[in-house]
C-alpha cells in the first residue's frame, strides 16, 4: 500500500526502537506461575524437573537467537544478556519482546513431556516479558550478582518455610517462626531441626542456572598425513556458578567482551 491514502495510519505507531550503544536484557517471567506450579503440583521449595524445563527452554533460546551472549535463571524467570552491537539493538523494544517471549513460551509447551512425561498439563503457561538498556559492563554484571543474591535469600527461605510445614507447622505459623530471622538463624534451623546443612544443597537451588557458550576442543576427521584435526567451537551449556566473584568471568571473558 505504498503512498496509497491509506498509509497515514502508520503514523499512529510509537517509535520504540531501543537506544544504541547499549547492553540489552530482556527478562522473561512466568505469569500466575504460583497457581500453574499449585495445579500441576511442582514439588517445594523446588523441583528440580521444572527447573530443567526452564532451562531446556532458555538452551534453546541461545541456539536460536545467537546474540544472546549469556542467561541468567531462577525459579519462572531468566534474564537474557545481549552485546551491546548486536543486530538485536537495531530492532523495536516490541517486536524483541514478543519473538523472545513467544519462542520461549512455545518451546515451554513443546518441552513438557520431555520433563513430566507421566503429567498432563492442564492448561497452557504464559510469560511476560521487558527490556532494559544498560550502558556499561560493570552495571550488567552489579545487575547479575544481584540477581543470584536474591535466588539465595528466597531459596534459604523457601526451604526453611516448607521443611517447618513439611513436618506439621501450618504456613502462617511457619511464616511466624521465620520472621526477622537472619541467614545464620536459618541455617542453624536447617541443620537442627531436619539434619540439613544448606551448603550442601544442590547448587541448582542455591545458585540458580547459568546459560552460555563454553570453549569446547573437538576432534574431527583425519588430515592428509593422518592426524586428527582439532578445531575450537563454542557451544552452548547451562552450569550452576558463583557470577557474584570474578572468577567466572575472568574464565570466561569473551562473554562480556565489549568490542
Amino acid at each position: 500500500m505504498a503512498n496509497s491514502k491509506y498509509e497515514y495510519v502508520k503514523n499512529f505507531e510509537l517509535d520504540d526502537r531501543l537506544p544504541p550503544s547499549n547492553w540489552l536484557v530482556v527478562r522473561i517471567d512466568g505469569c500466575s506461575f504460583h497457581r500453574f506450579s499449585a495445579i500441576h503440583e511442582f514439588e517445594k521449595p523446588n523441583d528440580e524437573h521444572a527447573l530443567n524445563l526452564m532451562n531446556a527452554c532458555a538452551l534453546a533460546m541461545l541456539e536460536q537467537f545467537p546474540d544472546i551472549v549469556f542467561a541468567y535463571g531462577v525459579s519462572d524467570e531468566y534474564r537474557f544478556e545481549s552485546h551491546m552491537l548486536s543486530l538485536m539493538s537495531l530492532l523495536h523494544c516490541s517486536k524483541i519482546l514478543s519473538i523472545t517471549v513467544s519462542f520461549f513460551t512455545s518451546v515451554y509447551v513443546m518441552k513438557w513431556k520431555d520433563f513430566f512425561p507421566q503429567k498432563e498439563m492442564m492448561y497452557p503457561p504464559s510469560f511476560d516479558g521487558r527490556v532494559v538498556c544498560y550502558p556499561k559492563v560493570k552495571i550488567i554484571l552489579d545487575y547479575l550478582a544481584w540477581r543470584q543474591v536474591d535466588c539465595h535469600i528466597n531459596n534459604q527461605y523457601n526451604t526453611c518455610f516448607w521443611m517447618l510445614v513439611k513436618s506439621g507447622k501450618t504456613e502462617h505459623e511457619a511464616q511466624h517462626v521465620l520472621k526477622g530471622t537472619q541467614k545464620q538463624e536459618k541455617n542453624d534451623l536447617l541443620f537442627e531441626k531436619f539434619g540439613i546443612n544448606y551448603n550442601t544443597l544442590p547448587a541448582i537451588f542455591r545458585k540458580g542456572s547459568c546459560v552460555y557458550r563454553e570453549m569446547v576442543e573437538e576432534i574431527g576427521k583425519l588430515d592428509k598425513n593422518g592426524c586428527p584435526v582439532k578445531r575450537t567451537r563454542r557451544k552452548v551449556t547451562v552450569g550452576h556458578f558463583d557470577i557474584i566473584k570474578t572468577d567466572f568471568w575472568r574464565e570466561h571473558p569473551y562473554i562480556i567482551e565489549e568490542n
